[in-house]
């Protein structure tokens, strides 16, 4: 079974999100048999590489919130990572453009470094001190903690080009399915599941999608195979 997860790294309910969908994963009795998949999404698509401000900000103007109203949802989100044992810096963070990190996602993904990649640079956004956005080094960095080839990094970052299709092909098909935000969960192509869902309903949904698989259908008849009593041997 294949899980999907639409997602961006300026997301705190991804962030969330995605601890709380691995909680569900690891008490799934067919966790083995699940692929999961990371696929892109930006919340601010667009946006310039060199426009950063402080989230806080980020919030009054693109929200219309007060800047209490702001520092209280900040709040809210720092117990609800604490509670699923995730560090987060309710002030001081930047925010900014992650069409970048999309593309080294991507790249990760090629080399089997994925995950790897995803959760240093959710920790780096929402736990460091450092930022993420200001500085190509720094993802550099990231990267090469997740065992990535730091010349062949750099080379990507370079070269606005290298895997921007595969990003803007992961959200137009974000957008085909109906996501209008993130994180966004589908499962086998069947069942979609939008928000950062508490653990109980992920269980829930990969159960009835386990559940709803159809059954294989076998062709060419039986054949010699191999058992746990030894091998068939054919009849001269």
């Amino acid at each position: 079974m294949r899980v999907e997860i639409w997602s961006d790294i300026a997301c705190p309910w991804c962030y969330v999100g995605k601890a709380r969908f691995e909680k569900a994963l690891a008490s799934f009795p067919h966790r083995e048999q699940v692929e999961v998949v990371h696929r892109s999404f930006e919340l601010d698509p667009g946006r310039a590489k060199g426009d950063i401000q402080p989230v806080i900000t980020m919030l009054t103007k693109k929200y219309g919130m007060s800047r209490a109203q702001a520092e209280a949802g900040e709040d809210n989100l720092g117990a609800q990572a604490a509670a699923e044992g995730l560090p987060y810096r309710t002030r001081g963070r930047d925010h900014g453009g992650t069409f970048d990190m999309h593309r080294l996602l991507h790249h990760a993904r090629e080399q089997g470094r994925q995950v790897e990649l995803l959760d240093l640079l959710y920790r780096a956004n929402f736990a460091e001190e450092r930022s993420v956005f200001d500085d190509d080094e720094r993802l550099v960095e990231l990267a090469a903690g997740a065992g990535l080839d730091t010349d062949a990094v750099r080379a990507v970052l370079a070269d606005p080009a290298a895997y921007a299709d595969e990003v803007r092909a992961d959200e137009r098909e974000a957008a085909e399915l109906g996501a209008n935000g993130v994180p966004f969960f589908v499962l086998d192509r069947k069942y979609g599941v939008s928000g950062a869902q508490p653990a109980e309903v992920f269980t829930q949904a990969l159960t009835q999608a386990w559940g709803e698989r159809p059954p294989l259908t076998m062709a060419g008849g039986g054949a010699e195979v191999c058992g746990p009593d030894g091998c068939a041997v054919p009849q001269q």
